[in-house]
């Protein structure tokens, strides 16, 4: 006759049964925290790239023509707002680029600049203290200008360099061209 094995099976014990019990509720509560955390840094990464394409768009220098406000490489957020003022660096969209210029003639505006490169707006000299050497730049309109109807003359800050409303392939802008005025540095972080 064949013997017959006996297996014991033991029973585990109160301790180990419950340290098991916690490993797989410890997995679960894992689980569901890695789920939310994942899901609710997607929802905020959406908001946040919803938010700087409709009101702040991030927008990065490319030129040296706003030089020395804003160099080459600069990161900037901008602002979406009807109101522009004299002076506000705007980005503007042209023939599918981003321009930034200096705002400085509004609709109906009288524009002069003298052989020395001195702006004069409604025949009032305008203080530029963001400019580093004055220069009229190419220009091929006739001064003094009248900013048309619904139109904005912008000027880069680099003014023997910059390519502006004083060529007539840009001319004056209109608001629907304005993607937004600057509304603060992001990189570099703090100027050398």
């Amino acid at each position: 006759m064949a013997a017959k094995s006996k297996h014991i099976v033991s029973m585990p014990s109160i301790e180990q049964v419950q340290a098991e019990l916690n490993r797989i509720n410890h997995r679960s509560k894992f689980k569901r925290t890695m789920i939310s955390t994942i899901s609710v840094l997607i929802v905020v990464a959406a908001v946040a790239v919803l938010i700087s394409t409709l009101f702040l768009p991030v927008v990065q220098v490319s030129g040296n023509s706003m030089e020395p406000t804003l160099t080459d490489g600069d990161i900037l957020v901008t602002v979406r707002s009807d109101k522009i003022g004299y002076g506000d660096i705007c980005c503007v969209s042209w023939q599918n680029k981003l321009l930034l210029k200096r705002i400085i003639g509004m609709p109906g505006d009288i524009i002069n600049i003298d052989s020395n490169g001195n702006v004069y707006v409604n025949n009032v000299l305008t203080d530029e203290p963001y400019i580093n050497e004055k220069s009229p730049g190419v220009s091929d309109i006739d001064f003094p200008f009248l900013v048309p109807d619904n139109k904005f003359f912008i000027l880069g800050d680099r003014r023997e360099s910059s390519v502006d409303s004083r060529n007539s392939a840009i001319g004056c802008i209109g608001k629907d061209q304005i993607v937004g005025h600057v509304l603060f540095k992001v990189w570099p972080l703090s100027d050398k």
